[in-house]
């Protein structure tokens, strides 16, 4: 396909999206790390020169992806999946180290995070996987091969430690779903997330006694369209009760105190009003500080450059994990609605583009982009506003990070190559 065919037939509604959340997020690193002492916004000292050199490096990243024949990233997703394998092993040799976590190659310039790339082989892999073996992925042995797949990358990311990361990796199990993966899978995870909260909530004794009124009411059920068998039900039981008990064995002596202390705060374990108010502002200080940011900004916000808070650096990690209380301060209800509704529109868009695909691989790895692109937005935004526990993952195309956003950017236009050739012969 030509240079200028491509330009035809790419979305450029999915464009336009990409470029004004990448635009406002580069607004809201300059202010977040805005410096009197060097206004320039091409001081490349500076972060949000830094970020303003990756926009442009990505541009150029899209300009490659779109002008490489597509049938390139299907026949190659095996071998970037492994470079991107060899990657993230190679950080226990000569990876360095920031905030704890060995995850990033120090190339002097530039660090690179291989894990941001490493979504986009996955979900390319995964992608490959499933549109050669033709099915709707009912049998137990394709599921596992898909599992494993998803499961690989996250499992060495998590000894960085970057836990954040690796769960990112988990929501490339709705393209399985899409594909038939039936939904009991999901059910039984929903559940198992379910007893774990109510658990430390209540405690095992309250969710022993909730299960069991749960099957009493199945049991009680008479109608012949709905006959619920009494030993799956005793078994389900039993492995719900168990699973309950193993619960405070795990959070006392597997997870670490600081998981810990998020998970107290998130639950509000802590049943004293003044002790919970303490963890908020030491445990839980950046969410604190980024929810007093975003009240403070109001209905039409402070003004650009006028967030007192933002100044002040009271919110940590402001110009990544925590940029949207940038928005929320300075742009206030009507800026944050205005991101909010671009995630959405885009992602709505993605959807739409995906399921007019006519080739498999294309329409499961625009779903493995609509999944991680989600999963970033929902839990950002939700640590943010304080309704989801601290997870340190960025908001997509918005926060600095010159890895994460060549990562997010190679994921949708990959996607966006794909879909400006679906008219061709090879699909």
């Amino acid at each position: 396909m030509s240079g200028r065919s491509v330009l035809k037939r790419v979305d450029w509604l999915s464009v336009l999206f990409f470029l004004l959340l990448v635009g406002i997020g580069w607004i809201n690193i300059y202010s977040s790390t805005f410096s009197e002492e060097s206004p320039s916004i091409f001081d490349f000292g500076q972060l949000y020169g830094k970020q303003l050199f990756f926009i442009g490096v990505s541009l150029v990243g899209v300009l490659v992806i779109l002008a490489l024949e597509a049938s390139f990233y299907e026949r190659f997703s095996s071998v970037l999946y492994i470079i991107s394998l060899v990657l993230l092993l190679g950080l226990f040799l000569f990876g360095k180290t920031i905030a704890g976590a060995t995850s990033w190659y120090d190339l002097g310039f530039f660090n690179l995070q291989p894990s941001e790339f490493a979504k986009v082989a996955t979900a390319l892999a995964l992608a490959k996987y499933l549109s050669d073996i033709q099915t709707d992925i009912k049998r137990r042995k394709d599921q596992l091969y898909a599992f494993l797949i998803i499961l690989v990358p996250a499992l060495l990311i998590v000894p960085q430690p970057d836990p954040g990361s690796a769960m990112v990796f988990f929501a490339l199990v709705f393209v399985l779903f899409r594909e038939g993966l039936p939904l009991y899978y999901l059910g039984i995870a929903l559940l198992a997330i379910l007893v774990f909260i109510t658990t430390l909530m209540f405690g095992t004794t309250w969710v022993g006694i909730g299960l069991a009124l749960l099957i009493a009411i199945f049991l009680l059920v008479k109608k012949s369209s709905f006959k619920v068998p009494a030993i799956p039900m005793v078994i389900f039981f039993t492995v719900a009760i168990a699973f309950s008990l193993s619960v405070n064995f795990v959070y006392n002596n597997v997870f670490e105190q600081r998981h810990r202390d998020r998970f107290s705060l998130w639950l509000r374990l802590e049943k004293d009003p003044a002790k919970l108010e303490e963890i908020r502002k030491t445990i839980g200080y950046n969410t604190y500080q980024s929810e007093k940011a975003i009240e403070s900004g109001g209905f039409s916000g402070k003004g650009f450059l006028e967030g007192t808070r933002t100044k002040g650096d009271f919110v940590p990690e402001q110009h990544t994990d925590y940029i949207f209380s940038t928005v929320g301060e300075e742009w206030g209800f009507l800026g944050t609605a205005t991101v909010v509704i671009l995630f959405t529109l885009l992602l709505l868009r993605l959807v739409y583009l995906a399921e007019r695909q006519r080739n498999a691989f294309s329409r499961m790895y625009g779903y493995g982009v609509i999944s991680i692109l989600l999963i970033h937005y929902f839990i950002n935004v939700g640590m943010v506003i304080g309704v989801l526990p601290t997870v340190g993952i960025p908001l997509p195309f918005f926060s600095y990070g010159g890895s994460g956003l060549l990562g997010f950017t190679a994921l949708l236009f990959i996607f966006l190559k794909l879909d400006a050739n679906r008219l061709n012969e090879w699909l």
